[in-house]
């Protein structure tokens, strides 16, 4: 499966490379046209890596806004702690203090989820603020190429 979606992304950016290829060869020298794909793939590289930072940060903010939510029953968290007693132990934990102890376990979740969220956001702003000066400087030098 995995090699199949592989080859699904693979395919169509070699076509891409070998139309432009193609193209400009039969325009000019062979130098510009290693000049002109070597700019066109940096460009489509680095407009690959904005677009999936910002599709990242979108998917960090929705997780900040309203994060997965699947926490352990109370039902499920009360029979884990009576299981971990030792046996012999005369240790009873109250009802209160059970409860209040799933609702601290819960919040620690929630909070943790939030966190990650942030952290996600603050790594994908790295796939856009790295790659969009190149992005602007490989786009002006193609410009300037052209005319």
């Amino acid at each position: 499966m995995f090699v199949f979606s592989l080859l699904t992304a693979i395919i169509p950016v070699v076509i891409v490379i070998f139309v432009i290829a193609y193209v400009a060869k039969n325009k000019e020298g062979e130098e510009n046209v290693i000049r002109h794909l070597y700019t066109y793939l940096v460009l489509f590289a680095t407009l690959m890596m904005v677009i999936g930072g910002g599709v990242s940060i979108f998917m960090g903010a929705a997780d900040l806004v309203s994060p997965p939510g699947y926490y352990q029953t109370y039902t499920d968290f009360k029979t884990m702690k009576q299981h971990e007693k030792v046996e012999g132990q005369k240790e009873t934990v109250s009802e209160e203090e059970l409860r209040a102890e799933y609702e601290q376990v819960i919040e620690d979740e929630k909070k943790r989820q939030q966190i990650n969220a942030k952290n996600q956001i603050i790594k994908s702003l790295g796939f856009i603020v790295i790659p969009l000066p190149i992005f602007l400087y490989f786009n002006r030098m193609r410009k300037r190429n052209i005319e």
